[in-house]
């Protein structure tokens, strides 16, 4: 599990940190953490729907943070639990794109048992970073 929440960073939200030798694998878990906090088992949403998810942003953060509010859309708009799989990521003269193709399911109780239901993705503290080990991702869920 790329991913890791932290206890003492925000009290009525939750915050994760995700990681990744490539913003690929970062993007990727940071997106499994974050449907992780929706359902338990995030292993137990099937690829029976998939969406095409595209995106451009001058901030390597603002792409995580779109590309994570996605994933909150379709569920609140369409009931649909999704995990990034295919991603596509690329930097070139200061801007960022990804392309993706996230697979799931409608959300069924009795398969995904809810835990929170996550509201939105916070700017607050937000962050991408390089690191010699690769790249790392820091994210606060308002639930």
């Amino acid at each position: 599990m790329p991913y890791r929440y932290l206890e003492d960073v925000a009290t009525a939200d939750v915050a994760f940190e995700a990681w990744g030798g490539t913003p690929e694998e970062m993007l990727v878990a940071a997106a499994d953490a974050t449907m992780n906090v929706m359902v338990d088992d995030i292993d137990a949403i099937e690829p029976r729907e998939s969406r095409r998810i595209a995106l451009a942003s001058d901030a390597a953060d603002m792409l995580l943070f779109e590309l994570l509010q996605e994933l909150i859309y379709y569920k609140d708009a369409e009931r649909l639990l999704l995990r990034v799989r295919d991603l596509r990521f690329e930097e070139k003269d200061g801007a960022y794109r990804l392309q993706a193709e996230a697979r799931g399911e409608t959300i069924d109780p009795g398969r995904h048992p809810l835990n929170a239901d996550v509201k939105a993705v916070t700017l607050h503290r937000v962050a991408v970073e390089r690191t010699p080990a690769g790249w790392r991702a820091a994210v606060i869920l308002d639930i």
